[in-house]
């Protein structure tokens, strides 16, 4: 299927930018760190987090349907709204068995969990809602966003941890090559801020301790990281064969052109330490879009601020790419939002390449001496044909798309 061309006509996002792309894009261009003490991880062994603002689920949603979604599937549907919205695209009149939902997530809804498990332990069984299933499954992340806009086609959620979101919408792409559907909502969304979830996650040792200072906890690149910091959001995209959204006039933002997708097979948690797997992602990716590596002038880079990811994904950028393009790796202002990484990178690529703009690395002062590569440091204006956005995930998966001007 090389060579499928397929545009993004719209973007919703929910990240700890704020509500809706242009907080979202404010936050990252301005190299606005989010990282802040959480409230609710006193007494955890790390306290840091990235956390949506003002996020009024009842509000967005309504209270009788928010009250029956996990906040993962309640930041999905926002974003998706927005999405729509933007391709200018109406759910009560598409023919919705042409309309597919492919999204990525980790872990489903942690959040749920732990609460329904304090309701059996301090009240017992007959207090457990019936709800904990249909709230905290993963798949129900896309079978709520096909409920909430009439969306019959294919239907399915996709894990693949931190890449779970890049993984979705090269999934995504892939059912419209095989005219599976007509559109397709394609993204990510997670909501893993949770006291055993993120108790898990430091005693592995990957989250940044540098509670002294919040805001410069998530620092990629740099050669001070010390983990990364997790975040929460969504990010959605509507995807649609180029030929298909000119025809009905839509507004193009930037065009799916190519993907790669890679297996380490080498650690549960761990990067491959030469980023063999990494690299042949960015490789395919590349092939996929009939471009050559001097072709790429941006790359939203995975860049999780933790010590071996960081430094094992900038050789491989180094080995592949020619034409020192500017890394930024936007998760510096949002931390690592797990498996909504990779969708809501992949919009600011979109982004990036749309309107000419490459956001900094928030937090990057001194530069780990052993990465041979262009990190920006500030807001630049670059004209920007083709961009990359990385991912990476636990178990070794990565997953690369390759991004083009309209």
């Amino acid at each position: 299927m090389s060579g499928i061309d397929v545009a993004v006509t719209g973007i919703g996002l929910v990240t700890p930018g704020g509500v809706g792309v242009g907080p979202s894009w404010a936050a990252v261009c301005e190299g606005r760190p989010t990282a802040a003490l959480d409230p609710g991880l006193a007494g955890n062994p790390v306290r840091l987090a990235c956390r949506v603002p003002g996020f009024d689920a009842d509000a967005l949603l309504g209270a009788r349907r928010a009250y029956r979604l996990d906040r993962f599937v309640q930041f999905a549907l926002v974003a998706a709204r927005e999405a729509l919205a933007d391709a200018g695209l109406d759910p009560h009149s598409w023919d919705g068995a042409r309309v597919g939902v492919v999204l990525g997530c980790a872990d489903g809804g942690p959040g749920t969990v732990e609460q329904q498990h304090d309701v059996l332990r301090d009240r017992g069984v007959a207090k457990v809602s019936p709800l904990l299933l249909p709230m905290q499954l993963p798949n129900m992340l896309a079978g709520q966003t096909a409920m909430e806009f009439g969306a019959t086609g294919p239907n399915l959620v996709v894990a693949t941890a931190c890449a779970s979101g890049a993984t979705a919408i090269g999934t995504a792409r892939d059912l419209l090559a095989l005219d599976r559907c007509d559109v397709v909502l394609a993204g990510g969304s997670e909501a893993m801020i949770t006291p055993l979830v993120m108790a898990g996650f430091a005693q592995m040792g990957a989250l940044s301790r540098r509670e002294d200072d919040p805001a410069t906890a998530s620092r990629p690149f740099d050669v001070g990281r010390d983990g990364f910091v997790a975040g929460e959001g969504a990010g959605v995209l509507v995807l649609e064969r180029t030929a298909d959204a000119r025809a009905r006039g839509a507004g193009v933002r930037g065009r799916i052109v190519g993907y790669g997708a890679t297996a380490d097979a080498h650690h549960m948690t761990s990067p491959h330490p030469r980023g063999v797997g990494v690299e042949r992602a960015l490789r395919a990716a590349l092939a996929d879009a009939d471009a050559t590596p001097a072709d790429v002038r941006h790359v939203n880079a995975h860049g999780t601020s933790t010590q071996l990811n960081d430094l094992v994904e900038a050789q491989a950028l180094n080995r592949v790419l020619t034409a020192d393009p500017l890394v930024t790796s936007t998760k510096g202002v949002t931390g690592h939002l797990l498996g909504a990484a990779g969708a809501v990178e992949a919009a600011f690529a979109v982004l990036a390449v749309e309107r000419g703009v490459v956001p900094p690395t928030a937090n990057l002062s001194r530069l780990d001496p052993r990465m041979d590569i262009g990190v920006a440091r500030t807001r630049t204006d670059a004209r920007v044909e083709l961009a990359l956005s990385n991912s990476c995930g636990f178990g070794g998966q990565n997953a690369t798309l390759a991004i083009a001007a309209a």
